[in-house]
């Protein structure tokens, strides 16, 4: 087979296949394959690990810093409507040729090691390589579960982010905030800053995120910000104060967002300096598919990728913050080793009408499994809760029946968003 002449499509499905489970907490094997390619990064490196908000911080980042004028790489997941979603250059999406050819050099060392790889440790080193080739200036690199053993972390970072500390992926990550916290505190490094966000550190962990010997800089003691109507002022660690206009991106939790934000570009700025103006305009032009994410004013329709407790109590914050008149009719899909009781439970106050449905891939739940979520989170109004045969059929009737003055809510996971994208052709309104 000539690997050089496979289509992305086939890459990806060829990665699905290679390895044995989809998930591989470790290093060793993809710290060789690396070490065999010869990344080794001359630019500083910014690491976002978190339950919650990792997305934000990156979009955030990499918006400010584009309008500093830095050639700026970042590298998120998942993705929602085409896999180069997750490596862009300057926020723009690396083409299919670029990761084609890139993954047959990664397929090519790999093989002649004998190593397995993971479908998520192909795209960290293939957009690592991408990065190093396009000399950017800085990478941000969010990582995709946990983060000590998450395959961005065999790359040194110049400024650890921990955005928060929340109960998911407890299979992997241990069953609570503590273990979880220990896990995302893998990506600081000795005297290196390390900007944490999360505002309820667990007592046991503080010591141990101490202990890593990371510059660490906590909110509400280093560094805090505060919200003054139309506008939002943050103090830094510094002593740094700044007058900013609100965030592009809808919630008042974002701001907390955007603090740990400024707060690493404030650790770094000896390296990166970030002029006042590119703060300003990187905050109010920042952009991000499926958070609060509005296609459409009447009816209105929201579509969110919130898919733990933790997620969806800010998105029930968001819908309170912005009433409508008529109906809440909810579009949801959830895989099935998600926390789906305590999701759903989250909004039951916010939601008048549940369409559910299954979503049929890999760890997606049932219809069956949502309605039994629901009924467990105590939601049982059967003449309020409607099973369809996939979210697109669900989102369809929510469409032809929501009047005006409603409102249309889809939530529940990245693939239920995505299902919702696709069917509008991927267009934003």
């Amino acid at each position: 087979m000539n690997t050089r002449l496979m289509t992305l499509d086939d890459w990806l499905l060829y990665f699905e296949k290679l390895h044995p489970s989809a998930i591989d907490m470790g290093l060793e094997r993809v710290k060789k394959v690396s070490d065999a390619l010869g990344m080794t990064p001359a630019f500083p490196v910014i690491t976002v690990a978190g339950t919650n908000g990792k997305g934000s911080v990156c979009a955030m980042l990499e918006s400010i810093l584009c309008r500093a004028s830095y050639r700026v790489g970042c590298y998120t997941s998942p993705h929602l409507l085409h896999y180069g979603e997750r490596i862009r250059i300057d926020q723009h999406v690396v083409t299919d040729e670029v990761l084609c050819n890139v993954f047959a050099e990664i397929e090519s060392v790999r093989q002649s090691m004998q190593i397995t790889l993971t479908y998520f440790e192909f795209g960290t080193l293939a957009a690592m390589m991408i990065f190093v080739r396009a000399r950017v200036d800085v990478a941000i690199l969010e990582v995709g579960l946990g983060g000590r053993l998450d395959a961005v972390n065999i790359f040194d970072t110049d400024c650890a982010v921990l955005t928060s500390i929340d109960l998911d992926h407890m299979d992997y990550l241990g069953s609570t905030r503590e273990a979880i916290g220990q896990e995302k505190i893998g990506i600081f490094r000795p005297n290196k800053p390390a900007i944490c966000a999360e505002e309820e550190i667990p007592i046991t962990l503080l010591p141990k995120m101490q202990a890593t010997g990371a510059l660490l800089r906590c909110i509400n003691k280093d560094f805090s910000y505060t919200r003054d109507n139309l506008c939002w002022r943050y103090e830094g660690i510094s002593g740094h104060r700044y007058n900013l206009p609100l965030p592009a991106l809808k919630g008042n939790y974002q701001l907390k967002n955007a603090s740990a934000v400024l707060a690493a570009l404030e650790a770094l700025e000896e390296v990166l300096p970030v002029p006042a103006n590119a703060i300003r305009r990187g905050l109010t032009e920042v952009t991000l598919s499926g958070r609060f994410q509005i296609i459409s004013a009447r009816p209105a329709i929201i579509l969110d990728v919130a898919h733990n407790p933790a997620a969806a109590h800010k998105l029930s914050a968001n819908l309170d913050a912005t009433p409508v008149k008529g109906c809440t009719y909810a579009v949801v899909g959830m895989l099935k080793d998600k926390d789906m009781i305590g999701t759903v439970r989250a909004l039951k106050n916010n939601v008048d009408y549940w369409l559910i449905a299954g979503l049929n891939v890999a760890r997606g739940a049932s219809g069956d499994e949502m309605q039994k979520a629901l009924k467990d989170a105590d939601i049982e109004k059967q003449d309020h809760i409607y099973l369809f045969q996939d979210v697109q059929c669900a989102y369809a009737y929510a469409l032809k029946h929501a009047i005006s003055d409603d409102r249309i809510c889809v939530f529940g996971s990245f693939h239920t968003v995505s299902a919702i994208l696709q069917n509008r052709g991927g267009m934003v309104s």
